[in-house]
């Protein structure tokens, strides 16, 4: 659609092959790892400063050229298509650690570091960063999809864990959205406008992160129970109770079982949650003991333990390779990964409804979730040529994010709207609200260049 472009021309004459119009790698850039259709950019540049997507950017600006920025490929809900072509941004070579500050608690990173890499260089300094999505996400898309993960209970999300970030606008300014100050009342919180824009209202280059220390103690163990309900009920309670735990997982039978397949692991059968607490050796024995009794009120069997680092490594891994073990077990399929977040004391009413649509369906499919903060996924394993059983996973989509918005809920705890959820913004949030949002849209990007077709609906 742009093949004509100067701004391409000039990259393609600057940057070489690191200027690409190759059909593979577009068709790599225009999808994530979902059922959602490929929608291929016209060309891929790989960026590797802050000036250089300045330059990128302010090149197609000039001629109103799309600029979808790229990190490790991950998401799920079609953020990365190029509906009007374009230029992809690949941030992956921008993988510099530039700053860490032991002593604050805080570094700064560009934004195609990845969250395993950055903890790597950390572990030797006590050091780690604790949000961890499924996928070795870039920490620039993690930020860019406000990502969460396991470890969101007790370490939040990162909107809570972003202090500041370089961020590159639609018209090639570049411009700091804060300081490393843990608190301020300066103006408008352009730090968390950014985090969770989806590189709709700018690209962000660099990273400024809260860091935390690496605990004294950690203990990490799984529990049966005699159904879903049952696990969803004791995570609510746990939680309540405020047991400051670091981690408590919901893992259904299926993905047990599918688990244990793909990871070779030997977890018992049957409907589970997995904890982790952190902390003093003493206060980790206490937070134990207290959870123990918890979960035994609700027909827990005794706890598994995962005692040694290199256990409790694999255990979490496997965790977040539960997407690939639901694949795994139907050869050829896609996935379709939906998540909603609802209310905790709604949790477990929504957990019965997913499992209940998922048996009638007859869908090769798992529940799982982070559900210390209300926070669920159901992972399906589709056929992407059978559109009667997209449909029914559709109808099922529907109605469970139709659910968790009635309750109090949202359509995605972490996923992000991308293209995938824009239908359902309408059900989320009131005109006026939305218009607000296409306000900031148009004030930031007034040629609608940076990922369009995300997140906003067209006005009603």
């Amino acid at each position: 659609m742009h093949d004509d472009s100067k701004a391409f021309e000039t990259l393609a004459a600057r940057y070489g092959a690191r200027f690409s119009r190759s059909q593979a790698l577009r068709e790599q850039h225009g999808g994530g790892e979902t059922h959602h259709a490929v929608a291929a950019p016209d060309a891929v540049f790989f960026a590797e400063s802050t000036a250089e997507v300045a330059e990128a950017v302010k090149l197609c600006a000039a001629e109103g050229i799309p600029v979808i920025a790229f990190g490790a490929g991950t998401s799920l809900e079609g953020h990365l298509g190029a509906p009007q072509g374009g230029l992809s941004l690949d941030l992956t070579h921008m993988q510099k650690i530039l700053r860490v500050s032991p002593d604050d608690l805080d570094c700064t990173v560009e934004a195609g570091v990845t969250r395993e890499d950055l903890n790597a260089y950390l572990r030797d300094q006590g050091l780690f960063f604790p949000v961890d999505p499924g996928a070795n996400a870039t920490i620039g898309g993690m930020a860019a999809t406000r990502a969460s993960g396991t470890n969101a209970v007790r370490y939040g999300t990162m909107r809570d864990n972003v202090l500041a970030l370089t961020v590159v606008l639609a018209s090639g300014e570049v411009i700091r959205t804060s300081s490393r100050a843990r608190k301020s009342a300066a103006g408008y919180d352009l730090t968390r406008l950014i985090v969770g824009s989806e590189g709709t209202l700018g690209i962000i280059t660099e990273v400024t992160l809260r860091l935390s220390g690496i605990p004294e103690a950690v203990a990490a163990a799984t529990c049966r129970f005699p159904d879903l309900v049952s696990a969803a009920e004791a995570a609510i309670t746990v939680i309540q109770y405020g047991v400051p735990i670091a981690r408590v997982e919901l893992m259904e039978r299926r993905l047990v079982d599918y688990t244990n397949a793909y990871s070779k692991l030997s977890l018992p059968a049957g409907d589970t949650l997995v904890f982790e607490f952190h902390g003093s050796a003493k206060g980790v024995e206490e937070q134990v003991e207290t959870v123990r009794g918890i979960v035994a009120d609700y027909g827990a069997a005794a706890f598994d333990w995962a005692t040694a680092p290199e256990d409790r490594s694999r255990l979490w891994k496997a965790r977040h390779d539960a997407f690939y073990a639901v694949l795994a077990a139907r050869t050829g399929s896609k996935g379709w990964a939906t998540d909603i977040c609802v209310p905790i004391s709604e949790l477990a009413g929504a957990v019965a409804l997913a499992r209940d649509l998922v048996e009638e369906a007859g869908a090769t499919a798992a529940i799982l979730g982070h559900v210390g903060d209300g926070n669920f996924h159901v992972m399906f394993a589709v056929d992407p040529d059978d559109q009667a059983e997209l449909d029914r996973v559709g109808s099922i989509n529907a109605e469970l994010i139709r659910h968790a918005i009635s309750v109090g809920g949202t359509s995605t705890g972490e996923h992000g709207i991308g293209s995938g959820k824009v239908a359902y913004m309408r059900e989320e949030y009131d005109e006026a609200a939305l218009a607000v949002m296409r306000a900031i849209k148009a004030a930031v990007d007034p040629k609608g260049i940076l990922n369009p077709g995300k997140i906003l609906p067209p006005p009603a």
